[in-house]
């Protein structure tokens, strides 16, 4: 939509909420000064993927494969497995794109993933793996694979964690630069910002996982364990 927007708006100031890569998709030249009529609020950095990655390894510490649930063609997506790959090699384990554009490709991706062992995975945020959370929750715990998540509801469908911001909040935020902008700021006043409060949040329905086998100090470690 910003894109749309974009393409047809030059001169009105606009501010979008929750974009990936703002400077890749084109909308912004410098995130610290926006040229244009464009700022805003992102939501993931691209070194995400690491911190993703070290979390999983961390409450899974069998997990020797690590599944990277993605959109293949989304830049920003791809920025995320290359970040988690960096980080690979230390953490000791073997990333593996799982590439999806729809729910069938997500059942066999995972379907395939999960015929070798000491497997688990992490879901990078897209408009794919949003409209079919409650599949990707579904499948983890029917393959027994651990999961990390992009936003605290997969843990309230029954994911096992996820690690994200409240996008709510950037809502807010929004309306904020709005009326900045409504009192007479410009764009290129007010910097593109990224989430500062993010924090894990653990599986409301811990029974389900029970058989993956993980000893209850990993449960006490997940909740409440934010800001990392």
């Amino acid at each position: 939509m910003t894109v749309v927007v974009q393409a047809e708006v030059r001169t009105i100031p606009i501010v979008f909420i929750s974009v990936g890569d703002p400077v890749g998709a084109g909308f912004v030249s410098d995130e610290a000064r926006p040229t244009g009529n464009l700022t805003g609020f992102a939501n993931w950095r691209p070194s995400l993927g690491e911190k993703w990655l070290e979390l999983l390894k961390e409450i899974a510490p069998q997990v020797e494969r690590v599944g990277v649930l993605m959109h293949p063609e989304e830049p920003i997506n791809v920025q995320f497995f290359k970040s988690a790959e960096a980080a690979a090699p230390a953490l000791k384990v073997k990333p593996v794109a799982l590439g999806v554009h729809d729910a069938d490709e997500i059942k066999r991706a995972l379907t395939s993933f999960a015929a070798e062992r000491n497997g688990g995975f992490i879901v990078i945020p897209h408009a794919v793996t949003l409209i079919n959370r409650d599949l990707i929750v579904a499948l983890a715990t029917r393959l027994r694979l651990p999961a990390l998540y992009p936003f605290a509801f997969y843990a309230k469908a029954g994911g096992l964690m996820s690690y994200s911001f409240d996008p709510l909040n950037q809502f807010r935020q929004g309306a904020q630069y709005i009326d900045r902008i409504l009192r007479g700021a410009k764009p290129a006043d007010l910097p593109v910002q990224y989430p500062t409060n993010i924090s894990s949040s653990s599986i409301s329905r811990p029974r389900r996982h029970w058989v993956l086998g993980y000893p209850h100090q990993f449960y006490r470690l997940l909740t409440n364990w934010s800001n990392r």
